[in-house]
């Protein structure tokens, strides 16, 4: 009787582990989306922490940082800066919780009142996750002299409350998850849905046919993702429009309201980065698809192509009054001398293009702007009223070979900029000096090959699929070894003439062309509509967005401090009498 006891208590621990361990198993595994409500705003999700800082160490931009030379060089920069430890220790403890499928999502905003979930799978016991996230719990909210914590029970699990108002941070551990909310209701909801305790299982965002039609577009092997639902943001563009009563027209709707779901991914690709944004929309474009044919404008020395659909005949209106709003009357001239929308759709075609091109011998690059040409005839209308509308200019018309050129002498700048624009029969080339456009005009009519031929551009556009509505390609190393080989010698006289740039930096050290540029790989970028809405890619060393980002951030920056400096520069340095100084004329727009 005994032996039967025991191995029956037996059995039943055995079954009580499996039935923990299976649930445990069916919680671990379930994804991100089926623990969210069906109406999630946005959700940003990593799969695995520990993986992507591995693949990141192992990336082109990140080998090219820790090159000796480079960190030679940025000795001095850096050691400038506040140092702290508090990012390590901070890296390190990630690290040992080994996060997995951490995610944050914006549940919703009623009210203008958002309410934000997150958490993590974490390796180990739940003690040892404790001990670490207790101190980021003290480091937020933990130490404000209002706050308020208390412990509640729900289910079985215990949640961590702390108010400090208008702040309320709700946590708790489903084991192997550690749970967080803004909202007490969000996360017991979140539990709930965990637990597979939820009235209607099929409403989570798993379920969500635009979800659905997002994530389809999504690798497998993604570093960083995110989704959005922009319904609400349109329904509130609606609301305004109601109220202030302006009832649009399907051609009139703003882009955000043609748009059903935004999603996108990062991911690493034997060392460069490959993002990709997919937005859920009608096709904007009809009948019309990408040829690039003016690749054939470029050189063996071109470092940067762009090639995109664009109606600028629908955008004349609206860029008419851009113009008007910036002091300037070029599109009004159009429809003072009688050329209407539809005259310019007669005129050109769609696909606008841009090349520049930086010859080892040149100082700077030259920079080229195409359309294609339809009408000749209406073209050169439309040209002539353009120029006419440069008010006190000086344009001078030469013909050469059936092409017309146009040339504009520009005042006396570092650069010497000679605006030129050259008409053919079947294109329109503008560029910032007559040289380079001529050249341009006789490779689009002798069909050379100079970019296309290249071995680098040939291996960059294979790695994205083909795109339908814009491509753009940049030569990241030649475009390195061109800046450097202007720059370097303007850093050095820099350093050596002013004490600021040579406590800052030394530039007897910036690193040689080949040790950055034997990191750099082309960037390329694509887009291409795709069954029922547009996927843009780009890969490279860093994505052509996160190069946009970075020139706008350190644009940004360098404005902010211009700023400063004039501002200091002027209370201390200008007097009170100089309002009666008479300025000189602005030039003539």
């Amino acid at each position: 009787m005994r032996h039967l006891m025991f191995l029956i208590i037996a059995l039943a621990a055995a079954f009580a582990g499996w039935y923990y361990w299976n649930l445990s198993q069916q919680i671990s595994s379930a994804p991100v989306s089926a623990l969210l409500p069906r109406e999630t705003i946005f959700l940003a999700h990593m799969p695995d922490f520990n993986r992507t800082r591995d693949e990141w160490y192992r990336s082109d931009i990140y080998q090219l940082y820790h090159e000796p030379a480079v960190q030679d060089f940025l000795r001095k920069p850096l050691g400038n800066l506040p140092k702290t430890d508090a990012a390590s220790q901070t890296l390190r403890e990630i690290e040992q919780l080994d996060p997995k499928h951490a995610f944050l999502a914006l549940t919703s905003m009623d009210n203008n009142n958002p309410r934000f979930v997150g958490g993590f799978r974490f390796r180990g016991s739940q003690e040892d996750a404790e001990r670490i996230i207790s101190r980021w719990r003290s480091g937020f909210l933990g130490q404000t002299q209002a706050a308020k914590r208390e412990k509640l029970q729900y289910q079985r699990h215990e949640i961590e409350l702390v108010t400090a108002a208008p702040f309320t941070v709700a946590t708790t551990y489903d084991r192997p998850w550690f749970f967080a909310a803004t909202d007490l209701t969000e996360l017991k909801a979140l539990l709930d849905r965990a637990d597979h305790r939820a009235k209607n299982p099929d409403a989570t965002l798993e379920k969500d046919e635009a979800y659905r039609e997002a994530v389809s577009h999504r690798p497998s092997n993604y570093a960083v993702s995110f989704y959005l639902q922009p319904k609400i943001f349109s329904e509130r563009l609606a609301a305004l429009r109601a109220a202030v009563r302006s009832t649009p027209t399907p051609s009139e709707t703003t882009m955000l309201e043609k748009m059903r779901c935004i999603a996108g991914s990062i991911r690493f690709d034997n060392g460069k980065i490959h993002d990709v944004l997919f937005l859920g929309m009608p096709k904007l474009e009809h009948e019309a698809t990408l040829t690039r044919s003016s690749v054939s404008l470029g050189t063996k020395e071109t470092f940067f192509y762009l090639s995109m659909l664009l109606n600028l005949g629908e955008k004349i209106d609206t860029l008419n009054q851009a113009a008007a709003f910036a002091g300037t009357k070029v599109f009004q001239a159009l429809a003072d001398s009688g050329i209407s929308a539809d005259d310019w759709k007669a005129s050109f075609g769609l696909e606008l293009a841009s090349l520049a091109d930086w010859p080892s011998s040149a100082h700077w690059p030259s920079l080229l702007l195409t359309l294609p040409v339809t009408d000749a005839a209406k073209a050169g209308k439309i040209t002539d009223a353009l120029i006419r509308a440069d008010e006190g200019a000086i344009w001078t018309q030469t013909e050469k070979d059936g092409v017309r050129y146009f040339s504009k002498q520009s005042a006396a700048s570092l650069v010497a900029i000679v605006p030129t624009i050259a008409l053919s029969n079947q294109i329109l080339v503008a560029g910032l000096n007559p040289v380079s456009v001529e050249e341009a005009m006789k490779r689009s009519g002798s069909g050379s090959a100079g970019l296309s031929d290249s071995t680098t551009y040939k291996a960059a556009e294979r790695l994205l699929s083909a795109p339908t509505n814009f491509f753009a390609y940049v030569d990241s190393a030649l475009l390195y070894s061109r800046l450097d080989a202007s720059l370097r010698p303007m850093l050095l006289m820099a350093a050596a003439f002013m004490p600021a740039v040579a406590g800052s930096i030394d530039a007897t050290k910036l690193p040689s062309p080949e040790v950055i540029t034997k990191h750099l790989s082309p960037i390329v970028s694509s887009q291409r509509y795709d069954h029922d809405g547009y996927v843009a890619e780009s890969i490279g060393p860093i994505t052509l967005d996160q190069s946009a980002i970075a020139v706008a951030i350190l644009s940004s920056l360098g404005r902010a401090r211009q700023k400063i400096g004039t501002g200091v520069s002027g209370w201390s340095t200008v007097p009170a009498a100089t309002p009666q100084v008479t300025p000189s004329p602005s030039p003539t727009p």
